[in-house]
C-alpha cells in the first residue's frame, strides 16, 4: 500500500535582527564612569608632573637668568646650555658621585631589606607584628623630621652618638664634629637614606615570600640544601621579578634624593655630598642660572630613565627566558 509522501517543510524567511537600542543616558554614564573616576588623577598628574617637566625642558633651551625671570622675554639659544654643561669637568665629577651614591645605597637597602624579610618569615606572630609595626612607623616618618633627628643624634656637643661613644671609652669622639668631615657626612647620609628606605623593601619582599609554596622549601630541605642554597635556588628565582621591581624603585628614590642632603650638608663639606639634584639646585638658586640648572635637571632625568629602561628590559628578558 502506497503512502503519501511526507510533507517537506517550507524554508522560512530569515527574520530581521531587532533594531539596535540607542544608548540611554544611564548606559552612557555607566560606560564613561571609570574614565570619570581616573580623570582627577590624570589632570593632577599632568599639572604636577608633565607641565613642570615640559617647562623645564623648554627653559633648558633658552637664556633664562634673573632678568628673564622678572621681565620675561627669554630667547632661544639652542643646545648652548647643554654644550656648556657637558663640557664642564665638574658635571662629570658629580655624575660619578651620584652613580656611586645610588649604587651604594641601593645595594645596602636591598641587602638589609632581604635579610629583614627573611627574618619576618621565621618570626612568631607577635614578634612579627612588633617588627612590622616598627617598620611601618619608620617608613611613615616624614623626611624632614627624620633628617632633623639624625642631626640631633650626631650633634657635636649634645648628640647622643658622641655621648655614647665617650661613655664607652672612645674619648676622641668627645665634641667630634661629624658634619665637618666629608667621609663622616657621607656615611651619615647613607645611614639616613638606608634607614628610611629599608622598610619598604623589607615589607614588599616579605609579601612576596608569603606567596612561595611551602612544598618548594620542603623539597629543598629533603635534597639537603642549606639556607643559602635554598635562597639561591628557590627564593630568589621565584621572586626575581619582585627583586628587580623593588631595585628599580629604590634606584629612583636614592638617585633623586635631595631633601636629606640639602638639610644636613647642602652638598658639603666642599662638594663631597653634591649629587645631581643638589648640583642643579645650586646652579639655579645660588647662581641664578636657571637655564643651566634646567639643563642639568633634564640630563638627570635622561640618565635615570636610561638606567631604568636597561634594568626593566633585563627583567623582561629574564622573565621571557623563564617562560
Amino acid at each position: 500500500m502506497l503512502t503519501a509522501p511526507e510533507a517537506v517543510p517550507r524554508p522560512t524567511a530569515p527574520t530581521a535582527p531587532p533594531p539596535a537600542r540607542r544608548p540611554t543616558g544611564r548606559s552612557r554614564l555607566a560606560t564613561a564612569w571609570p574614565y570619570l573616576l581616573i580623570a582627577p588623577t590624570l589632570v593632577g598628574t599632568a599639572f604636577l608632573l608633565l607641565y613642570p617637566l615640559a617647562r623645564n625642558v623648554l627653559m633648558s633651551f633658552q637664556h633664562f637668568r634673573m632678568a628673564e625671570l622678572i621681565h620675561g622675554g627669554a630667547g632661544s639659544v639652542g643646545f648652548a646650555n647643554y654644550r656648556q654643561v657637558l663640557s664642564d669637568p665638574e658635571f662629570w665629577t658629580v655624575v660619578r658621585r651620584t652613580v656611586g651614591w645610588t649604587a651604594l645605597n641601593t645595594a645596602l637597602i636591598m641587602l638589609f631589606g632581604a635579610l629583614i624579610a627573611l627574618m619576618l618569615a621565621r618570626l612568631g606572630r607577635r614578634m612579627r607584628f612588633a617588627v612590622m609595626s616598627a617598620l611601618v612607623l619608620t617608613w611613615a616618618t616624614p623626611v624632614i623630621a627624620a633628617t632633623t633627628i639624625f642631626q640631633w643624634l650626631f650633634q657635636s656637643r649634645f648628640g647622643v652618638v658622641n655621648w655614647t661613644l665617650d661613655q664607652l671609652g672612645f674619648s676622641s669622639f668627645r665634641d667630634y664634629a661629624w658634619f665637618a668631615h666629608s667621609g663622616s657626612t657621607f656615611a651619615i647620609l647613607v645611614a639616613l637614606v638606608v634607614w628610611q628606605s629599608v622598610p619598604f623593601a623589607a615589607l614588599t619582599l616579605y609579601g612576596g615570600l608569603t606567596t612561595i609554596p611551602a612544598e618548594l622549601y620542603e623539597a629543598a630541605r629533603l635534597d639537603g640544601a642549606g639556607a643559602w642554597q635554598t635562597f639561591r635556588l628557590v627564593t630568589f628565582p621565584v621572586l626575581r621579578p619582585l627583586f628587580a621591581l623593588v631595585t628599580s624603585l629604590e634606584v629612583i628614590w636614592t638617585f633623586k634624593c635631595f631633601a636629606q642632603i640639602w638639610v644636613i650638608s647642602q652638598g658639603g663639606p666642599g662638594d663631597a655630598t653634591t649629587t645631581l639634584p643638589v648640583y642643579a639646585f645650586q646652579i639655579a638658586q645660588s647662581l641664578h642660572k636657571y637655564d643651566l640648572g634646567s639643563a642639568v635637571s633634564t640630563l638627570t632625568v635622561l640618565i635615570l630613565a636610561g638606567a631604568l629602561v636597561f634594568n626593566l628590559r633585563r627583567m623582561f628578558r629574564q622573565e621571557g627566558e623563564a617562560l
